[in-house]
């Protein structure tokens, strides 16, 4: 019987574990994944998202194989916001033989990524190439959660770089939703969040609007900004 085991374990066909991370942001008022050029077979010069193999031996968990991607292969430290997307898995999607991707999605700010532009690609969600793997179809399980929690909670504030004005965050909850949002409604909003708090004499000045109020969210809520409210 242990015979029996040992042969069935040793015939057992190894299963390869990554973590991929779809990293979010904005570029001029749309909503932009980045993605890096592939350097190994398979796919070499593909663009993908940011991933790799999980270390086994040095990695504590998942989250942490994520971080260690963000910061080898990004030059990103863990950002505020990283969150456990899904499980993609299967004997198809990866020519390698069969996978299973433990995804991570993050949202920063455009300033945050300003660093790596010089070998990270930020490509508008809405108009993806050719993508390997089935990284289009985790892109836009990505993007259609983020959506949906936008629709009752502040996550799109981590796309902001702080301190920031209330259209600018109002823009980017847009970006996210793909729509215009009624200006009154968004303020009522902000105000039920109650997440903000105006940086006192602190003012947005220049162009042909009157200075506007510059905010950064309340200390409270660093830690916590997915709070449950009803929607737009």
């Amino acid at each position: 019987m242990n015979d029996l085991a040992t042969l069935q374990t040793a015939a057992a066909p190894e299963i390869l574990c990554t973590v991929d991370v779809v990293l979010l942001t904005l570029q001029q008022s749309r909503l932009h994944v980045a993605l890096l050029r592939r350097k190994h077979p398979p796919f070499a010069g593909a663009l993908a998202l940011p991933g790799g193999f999980v270390h086994a031996q040095t990695d504590v968990d998942a989250q942490a194989s994520a971080s260690r991607v963000l910061r080898d292969k990004v030059g990103l430290q863990t950002p505020a916001y990283l969150e456990q997307l899904a499980t993609f898995s299967g004997p198809v999607r990866d020519p390698r033989g069969w996978s299973v991707a433990v995804v991570y999605c993050a949202l920063v700010p455009p300033d945050v990524l300003a660093p790596a532009l010089n070998h990270v690609e930020l490509v508008a969600v809405d108009a993806l190439p050719p993508l390997p793997f089935d990284h289009d179809q985790i892109i836009g399980t990505a993007v259609q959660r983020v959506r949906s929690k936008s629709q009752y909670s502040s996550l799109p504030v981590h796309l902001c770089a702080a301190p920031f004005t209330l259209p600018q965050l109002q823009a980017a909850y847009e970006a996210v939703m793909g729509e215009a949002i009624n200006k009154v409604s968004f303020r009522r909003k902000v105000d039920e969040l109650a997440m903000l708090e105006a940086v006192p004499g602190a003012l947005q000045t220049g162009g042909a609007h009157r200075p506007a109020q510059l905010y950064r969210v309340r200390a409270a809520y660093q830690r916590s900004l997915s709070l449950s409210t009803r929607g737009l």
